[in-house]
């Protein structure tokens, strides 16, 4: 990639692109559409993940014979967990939030006992496979995943949206090479701070261990440690006991391997400042002293925005319903009822 001048004009014409953009989201976020679908409408083919409230399908269109995952979400477990507003509000940025790098709402409905999320299957599989099974990532290939977080970030914040679990486990590789942020659990739509405690432990900002008040910061924390697990092939603060991890974080030191380039390892120190006024990304200028940082120099973030930079790795899926980037997990059969669960709960999924 030739060396390309990140300058405030660039970034001026991108916040009047991602102007246009937050009009969408607002837009898709606040219709109230309900769905045809039902789970008969898919056959499914296996189980490829599995979270707290439940399982991720590889289904297939009876009628399309497109692929798709489908999040399926028992309303039981939900209930007990009152988390019943955060489901909504994952479902309502889901379907408002359209752009190259961020994954979105194809549909959502549900029956008796689940509710049903329809997302675009991405065959390439997750992040976090490619870091155990290479170890660590090439300087070159961690920019190209790290410029394409840093966008999506970018636009999630510019929507009023704070990600809170940036991982590995939680970036999908597509077939073209890409990326694309998935797993909106944890979004919430802020306009100043929040104060839950949620997240992965190795990728908790300080003010969030500290139960402060905290922002966007936190989202460019996850980048920094994105950036070093990318590149070193473990994460830099870590402890099996989670007081011991915490109090790693919260001093702020780790230790980078030789094989990090200077401007790579420059960039992490910027991103994890245990002070969040003084990290990168969150300074007057924002998101622009990251994209103009040095380390970024050869990305050109126009090239990439419009995926016309060939992706450094691509991943093999000879077809579209392949699973082989996924791991092999248990196979769930869902239950079937006769009685409809919580039905004035989500009247309005």
């Amino acid at each position: 990639m030739a060396k390309q001048n990140y300058t405030q004009q660039n970034h001026r014409d991108h916040r009047r692109y991602l102007d246009m953009l937050k009009a969408d989201f607002i837009r898709r976020y606040d219709e109230n559409t309900k769905s045809n679908s039902t789970p008969s409408d898919f056959d499914s083919i296996k189980a490829i993940g599995n979270g707290a409230y439940g399982e991720v399908f590889l289904v297939r269109n009876k009628t399309s014979f497109t692929y798709h995952a489908m999040k399926v979400v028992e309303k039981e477990i939900v209930v007990e967990r009152k988390h019943v507003k955060h489901l909504k509000l994952e479902k309502r940025i889901l379907q408002g939030v359209q752009f190259p790098f961020v994954i979105s709402l194809e549909d959502a409905f549900k029956d008796n006992v689940y509710l049903y999320f329809v997302l675009p299957y991405v065959a390439g599989g997750e992040l976090f496979t490619y870091i155990q099974k290479y170890g660590s990532l090439s300087d070159n290939l961690s920019k190209f995943y790290a410029a394409q977080v840093t966008l999506g970030l970018e636009y999630l914040h510019h929507c009023g949206i704070v990600h809170r679990d940036i991982k590995p486990e939680n970036i999908l590789v597509d077939t073209n090479g890409y990326l694309k942020l998935c797993d909106f659990g944890f979004c919430k739509i802020i306009k100043k701070k929040t104060w839950t405690l949620c997240g992965t432990p190795e990728y908790l900002a300080p003010e969030v261990i500290m139960s402060r008040g905290y922002s966007f910061s936190v989202d460019w924390w996850a980048l920094g440690v994105l950036i070093f697990e990318m590149g070193a092939g473990y994460p830099p603060f870590y402890a099996s006991d989670p007081s011991k991890l915490y109090e790693k974080i919260l001093d702020g030191v780790y230790k980078c391997p030789d094989t990090l380039y200077p401007d790579c390892k420059n960039l992490i120190k910027l991103l994890l400042q245990v002070d969040p006024t003084k990290r990168l990304g969150s300074l007057i200028s924002g998101v622009y002293d990251i994209k103009r940082h040095p380390w970024f120099n050869d990305i050109s973030w126009l090239s990439i925005l419009h995926q016309r930079v060939q992706a450094p790795f691509i991943p093999i899926a000879p077809s579209p319903g392949d699973t082989s980037n996924f791991p092999e997990i248990e196979q769930m059969k869902l239950k079937k009822g006769s009685k409809c669960y919580y039905e004035q709960e989500f009247q309005d999924f």
